[in-house]
């Protein structure tokens, strides 16, 4: 795709697979042979090299925004979902589909809600080539509406396909390869991996721009040009660079991808701003809570939960954790919790278990998603902001890194950070942790219930409560906002499960504002759990 840098450039540079292009490209080192007689279209050799890229987006910030253009948007329009499923890459076509790397390369299409097309590239000694779209990659059907797409349209995206020699994760295990990834890239700057349940769900972004600001459209930039480099043999990772780009913002991204137990994936970012951002969302991840067992509408779907994600996870500079459940809230609010190099944050899916969403899209695989900061990020907050929504079709959750002071125009951002797509956090230590939070009216069984008080039972398990001796009831911690507590104790939970406790407790408050809550257990004065955060919204 055209960026303000470099804009397109006209046919007259693509290299056919021909004896003397062979030649030409052999005698740069690059394995384009294998590539030529694949049936891949190639652009001409030019340098690359991740320094160059940065110093590419530092130039880009300097001049205004260009949009790039799209190809006939009127077609594009017409490719929609239906047609847009009808239309697959041919996985002979993918790249290293035969080597060097285990994982092959294959591409989206363009369509009408991908309508930016995304250039892509491949690199090897530092030298890259574009791989220019044809039709001819893709399967699709005769009267498909991109068939009249111009040529060299391009492409949506990408993703790596399992890999071709086994799973490095798991030895003797091999899945087909033309059916399964394990990372894809798609629209705007999302992306997303396969967790260890072989799930995909919630997604991550490369950078957010005023989510949520009252009065004010969010942007959504867009990796513009994309270079896969070329593995050596035997390695382990995958190498992949974006230039990012949008009205207020130009970047560059390198990720060093690790396919394993989950995914990691190692990235570095430089980030200039064209103009002011009033919410600057670093490491932003992107999800989907509908309700679950704490709080749900009366019949308003026969599944018992509904959710990609069922808390934001904390790991706080001063080494507290946290979890805060997340919410479907009435209104769109915006949750901010203050730090200093923190050590990390996520969107988890902690609850596990099968019969509580009875669903065939397999919401108990769903991968939980760590952000592992590195280095100093300084002061700031991990922002949580939550939207309503009335069906699981709409990613209404985003957690972030919203570093302090303005984001002028300008300002450069240089940071390194890790993402684990795994079941759970990556970094658990013996504290007890939030495993369920259940909503009900206050007072007493059997008596008339007091208006204007609700009930909590917050779960916990963990080492840390299996150390108890017998006899021994850790002690409830509380405070709020706002309200006042009362009928507060600590119990077993009566599952014969090791560990396994519950805080319960009534929150008396009045009027609809929000109460910011906090509870954990102790012994004496040992903490025993994480800090269990949450928004009640009185109703």
């Amino acid at each position: 795709m055209a960026s303000s840098a470099r804009p397109p450039r006209p046919d007259r540079r693509l290299l056919l697979a021909g004896a003397t292009a062979t030649a030409a490209l052999a005698a740069l080192g690059f394995p384009s042979e294998a590539l030529a007689q694949q049936g891949l279209r190639l652009g001409e050799a030019e340098s690359f090299a991740f320094d160059a890229l940065k110093q590419r987006a530092r130039e880009m910030a300097s001049r205004p925004y260009q949009a790039p253009p799209s190809p006939r948007p009127d077609v594009l329009e017409r490719i929609d979902y239906d047609a847009h499923g009808k239309i697959r890459f041919k996985p002979e076509m993918a790249l290293w589909a035969d080597g060097p790397s285990p994982w092959p390369v294959t591409f989206f299409h363009l369509g009408r809600f991908f309508q930016k097309p995304v250039r892509m590239h491949v690199v090897e000694g530092g030298r890259a080539r574009e791989i220019v779209y044809d039709e001819s990659y893709f399967e699709m059907p005769a009267d498909s509406p991109a068939r009249e797409l111009p040529r060299g349209a391009g492409f949506a995206g990408f993703r790596f396909q399992e890999s071709r020699t086994g799973h490095p994760g798991r030895k003797g295990e091999k899945l087909e390869w033309q059916k399964n990834d394990w990372v894809a890239f798609l629209g705007a700057s999302y992306f997303r991996a396969i967790g260890e349940l072989y799930q995909y769900g919630l997604s991550a972004r490369g950078l957010a721009i005023d989510p949520a600001v009252a009065g004010k459209a969010e942007e959504f930039p867009d990796f513009t040009h994309i270079w896969l480099e070329t593995p050596q043999p035997g390695a382990e990772y995958v190498v992949v660079y974006a230039l990012l780009s949008g009205p207020s913002v130009a970047g560059a991204y390198r990720f060093r991808m690790h396919r394993g137990k989950g995914v990691t994936m190692e990235i570095e970012t430089e980030i200039h701003l064209r103009r002011d951002v009033e919410r600057l969302g670093i490491a932003p991840l992107t999800s989907m809570y509908w309700y679950s067992e704490k709080a749900k509408t009366t019949a308003v779907d026969w599944r018992p939960e509904v959710h990609d994600s069922d808390g934001l996870a904390l790991w706080t500079g001063a080494g507290e954790r946290a979890l805060r459940p997340l919410n479907n809230p009435p209104r769109t609010m915006a949750s901010s919790f203050m730090d200093e190099n923190p050590r990390g944050f996520g969107l988890v899916q902690r609850d596990r278990e099968v019969g509580h969403y009875l669903d065939g899209v397999f919401y108990e695989r769903r991968p939980s998603l760590w952000v592992e900061t590195q280095g100093a990020w300084g002061k700031g907050a991990v922002q949580l902001i939550e939207i309503p929504t009335d069906d699981e079709i709409h990613d209404n959750i985003v957690a972030m890194w919203v570093p302090a002071g303005p984001a002028k125009a300008g300002a450069t951002y240089a940071l390194r950070y890790k993402l684990h797509w795994l079941a759970d956090e990556p970094f658990q230590g013996d504290l007890g942790r939030v495993v369920a939070t259940r909503l009900g009216n206050g007072g007493q069984p059997g008596t008339t219930r007091p208006k204007g008080v609700r009930k909590f039972m917050v779960e916990f398990k963990g080492p840390a409560l299996e150390a108890i001796p017998f006899g021994v009831k850790p002690e409830v911690v509380l405070s709020a906002s706002r309200g006042s507590y009362s009928y507060i104790f600590a119990e077993a939970v009566p599952n014969d499960v090791p560990g396994h406790w519950r805080a319960q407790f009534d929150l008396t408050v009045e009027g609809q504002d929000p109460v910011e809550m906090r509870c954990f257990l102790k012994a004496g004065d040992k903490v025993l759990t994480e800090t269990w955060l949450y928004q009640y919204l009185p109703f």
